[in-house]
């Protein structure tokens, strides 16, 4: 795919003068109409070392309400970030309704420099693919657009730019040994792209492709991209167009709850001597976690009044308090509404060796949030997948999940 753009094109400067003063006023215009519909915006942008990431999106950003967006650059991982799954930090970064995050890199590092410098196992990297377009889904369904991306030049030009960077005293120390390293590891990077574009290019989110050797033409072509989906999404949004899939279910007769005995009982004494012997078991294991860097979830749901409160508490009771956190889940805020309904259950997620107890999950969604009418009948279907989807990317992360439902 990427050897075969054309990275000769570029645009004269009276032209690109002529074209970049509307275009400019036109962005601002749709920035403004997006932010009264509440639309968030994702601006993604990837590509090589030197492409001129940082440059396009300074000439993006100067046409643009700077109260309405963030920039965001990836470094290395805090000790918070290393600890969780990779999307855990950029779900903390997404915008609420009406604004914009844009990305200088992103979630994608997952599978192109930590796959390249073999910072992380294959398997890792090959699973990294579908969490990504499932991450993306989730957004994109929910209201989000994201643009995507990809700077392109070729293994001369990032030489020829690095030399010039390098040669410069006041730029020099933005070159680094690892940036010449990746040079000479172009093809494998090239390798690793190829791979990225083509597995993570979905109609609903695809690449956009932009040669970079010159700086006039990739900031006319990324800004009339910009322009052209934006006013695709307004017009969706104003004319309530459905850019998300109908979802149907299948019909579930097997009843569960209807079956359960709810005789069952202890006598005091058989309950003392069982709840003795469990909360020093639990506290060993509570250690184990930590010794391991395991993360654990326990989730509470069932009935009001079914006794949550009163099950955490004993659940608790030997815990060491340093290693585990109760997190009561109350209907959301404004802020919570003003993101993907997952959003505030992400940003409490426990790192590696730690436990959170939520006593309400995200599994409101499909119930007090259904019955409620909070969100629409398409919403709470499509929520089965997504938290399907959400558990099975904790539990590759390692996660242990344990969920209690009190009837």
């Amino acid at each position: 795919m990427l050897e075969n753009i054309d990275l000769s094109k570029e645009m004269d400067k009276n032209k690109y003068k002529q074209i970049i003063e509307k275009l400019e006023l036109k962005l601002g215009e749709l920035q403004r109409n997006a932010r009264e519909l509440k639309i968030p915006l994702i601006i993604v942008f990837e590509g090589w070392d030197a492409a001129g990431k940082g440059t396009l999106i300074n000439n993006l950003i100067l046409s643009l309400d700077p109260r309405g967006f963030k920039v965001y650059t990836k470094t290395e991982p805090t000790e918070e970030e290393y600890y969780r799954p990779f999307l855990w930090r950029f779900w903390n970064k997404l915008p609420s309704k009406g604004l914009m995050s844009i990305f200088d890199r992103s979630w994608y590092g997952r599978v192109i420099e930590e796959r390249v410098d073999n910072e992380i196992k294959e398997k890792d990297w090959q699973l990294a693919y579908e969490e990504i377009k499932i991450f993306e889904k989730q957004l994109i369904d929910d209201g989000n657009l994201i643009i995507k991306f990809f700077l392109h030049i070729d293994k001369k030009e990032q030489k020829k730019r690095f030399k010039k960077l390098d040669e410069n005293k006041a730029t020099s120390w933005r070159v680094t040994k690892e940036d010449w390293k990746h040079n000479e590891q172009y093809d494998d990077y090239l390798t690793a792209y190829e791979e990225m574009l083509k597995k993570t290019n979905p109609s609903i989110c695809q690449w956009n492709i932009i040669e970079s050797t010159d700086e006039k033409f990739a900031t006319i072509k990324v800004f009339n991209i910009f322009i052209e989906m934006l006013e695709q999404k307004i017009n969706d949004v104003k004319n309530k167009k459905i850019t998300t899939e109908i979802i149907t279910l299948d019909k579930f007769d097997t009843p569960i709850l209807s079956k359960i005995d709810l005789s069952k009982m202890l006598t005091k004494e058989e309950y003392q001597e069982e709840f003795d012997k469990c909360k020093e078991r639990i506290r060993e294991l509570e250690y184990k976690i930590y010794k391991k860097r395991i993360p654990v979830l326990i989730m509470y749901e069932g009935c009001d009044a079914a006794g949550k409160g009163g099950n955490i508490k004993r659940i608790t009771k030997n815990m060491d308090p340093r290693g585990y956190e109760v997190i009561p889940i109350a209907a959301p805020n404004d802020i919570e509404k003003a993101h993907h309904y997952l959003w505030r259950f992400w940003q409490q997620l426990p790192k590696a060796g730690h436990i959170a107890i939520f006593d309400r999950t995200w599994y409101g969604r499909v119930l007090v949030e259904r019955v409620e009418k909070f969100c629409s009948e398409n919403d709470w279907k499509r929520s089965y997948k997504e938290i399907n989807d959400t558990e099975a990317i904790l539990d590759n992360s390692g996660f242990v999940i344990v969920k209690f439902w009190l009837q």
